[in-house]
């Protein structure tokens, strides 16, 4: 059974920096594309970031280009995504997931003012 543990959201002030990470389990992790996506509250999801199987970052959104990184570590099937320069409109549930619908659980992100 594929598995996809989010972890790493927390409170930060504006301009703070935070890595998430996301622990896949059950599947050829380094076999799979992966990316994360958010949702804010009242708001649709949003892909955030793209990367290829080999570590090809392939897609940041327009609003987190240039602060915010993802990563991924394939013989440890880990997927971090590290974020700098946080602002108030990052504010949300992320989530890691494969191209194909798998997700984790969601960690939360609140950048305070």
């Amino acid at each position: 059974e594929r598995r996809l543990v989010d972890s790493g959201g927390e409170m930060v002030q504006f301009g703070g920096s935070l890595t998430l990470s996301c622990a896949a389990s059950g599947f050829n992790f380094g076999n799979y594309d992966m990316m994360y996506f958010r949702q804010a509250p009242g708001k649709a999801p949003e892909g955030v970031s793209v990367i290829k199987r080999d570590g090809t970052p392939s897609y940041y959104v327009d609003s987190v280009k240039g602060r915010f990184f993802i990563s991924r570590d394939n013989s440890k099937n880990m997927l971090y995504l590290a974020m700098s320069n946080l602002k108030p409109e990052d504010t949300a549930l992320y989530y890691c997931a494969t191209l194909d619908g798998t997700r984790g659980q969601g960690t939360q992100v609140t950048v305070s003012a």
